[in-house]
């Protein structure tokens, strides 16, 4: 597989903070646009190639995490003054521990539920910073490491608050080491699907949550208590997450139908993710019990299988899912359950 070039994916989409930049709210405002200001310079720092072909541990080593907690101290430098090893004790920054429980919950639920080591699937070291910038509003992975905001306390509150938000930017190294699916368009809307599918059986592992127990939202706890709004996205019924006079209403549909054909956010990848998404939702919840067990195990066999290209498309992956499905699972529920999934979104298998 052709080397793939690491990608500044965030938690928020751009549209999100361009329109909380026009905020009536000075503060706001302005605590926004610094935050597009830093998401610019961040997204053009470097782009490193990287493989994306997932390596082989050597036989008997045993997989644990590698975790290492950096502070940025309001400042942009990476990866900034280290703060907290792996297997050290807790510290008296709350958002520290945050940060290392929610890197090893990642690692648990990719070691435990799949097999695979960490997110490279050979025992990547997982790195974090905190406190990274400003008021900062985002969280993102920038292809070697985890940044996390503190939020403005008037929108966002610390990034490092739902674990979700920490399983989905590490999902994004995981997309970049296996399927390197390219950030535009519909490669990128599955791209960010599959962050979120991740980042969300993050959630439910580390809570022992089965598909029908779980909230399927991502980014819960993350607004201040003022915001009208319970998530950033809602698997279970995309465009629901939020409609707040600051913020604007949800974007995201959940059917083809309603997919959104724009120039911005490198095509709506933040946006139509919304589609496969609900997908995912469909199959766990019709399949039941834990998702990560067979729904999150056909995703994950997809994402590893080699039949992906970097330009993949809605259609392209749903046939994968059909596929990843008979071939772990013969002809029975699992499979129509992933064609019902598909059918009823309108993504056409055929």
């Amino acid at each position: 597989m052709t080397p793939h070039a690491s990608v500044f994916c965030s938690i928020v989409p751009p549209h999100l903070l361009e329109h909380l930049a026009h905020s009536a709210d000075p503060t706001v405002a302005t605590t926004a646009r610094r935050t597009l200001v830093a998401d610019a310079a961040a997204r053009a720092f470097r782009v490193l190639p990287l493989p994306g072909v997932v390596p082989t541990p050597a036989p008997g080593d045993a997989a644990t995490p590698h975790r290492s907690i950096h502070d940025c101290l309001r400042g942009t430098a990476l990866p900034g003054e280290k703060v907290r090893g792996e297997g050290a004790e807790p510290v008296a920054d709350a958002t520290v521990n945050r940060a290392y429980a929610g890197l090893g919950a990642t690692f648990d639920l990719f070691l435990n539920a799949f097999g695979h080591d960490s997110i490279d699937g050979a025992g990547l070291p997982l790195i974090a910073s905190v406190h990274y910038g400003e008021d900062y509003g985002n969280a993102f992975w920038n292809g070697e490491q985890m940044v996390f905001g503190d939020g403005d306390g008037e929108i966002f509150l610390d990034f490092t608050l739902p674990v979700d938000v920490i399983g989905h930017e590490l999902a994004h190294g995981f997309t970049q080491y296996t399927a390197g699916l390219e950030y535009f368009s519909q490669s990128g809307a599955l791209n960010e699907s599959v962050s979120d599918v991740f980042g969300s059986l993050v959630k439910q592992y580390a809570r022992g949550h089965s598909a029908e127990q779980a909230d399927w939202l991502i980014g819960e706890g993350l607004f201040h208590p003022s915001v009208e709004g319970r998530a950033l996205r809602s698997m279970k019924a995309p465009g629901t997450a939020y409609d707040d006079d600051v913020l604007g209403k949800d974007p995201q549909p959940s059917h083809m139908d309603d997919y959104v054909r724009t120039g911005r956010d490198n095509g709506g990848v933040h946006i139509n993710s919304g589609i496969p998404n609900h997908a995912f939702y469909l199959a766990a919840t019709e399949l039941g019990g834990n998702a990560w067990e067979r729904a999150g195990q056909i995703w994950y066999d997809v994402m590893t299988g080699g039949s992906l290209t970097p330009e993949t498309r809605f259609s392209e992956f749903a046939r994968a899912t059909v596929a990843a499905a008979r071939a772990r699972y013969g002809d029975g529920a699992e499979i129509q359950a992933v064609l019902k999934a598909w059918a009823a979104v309108g993504v056409p298998i055929d």
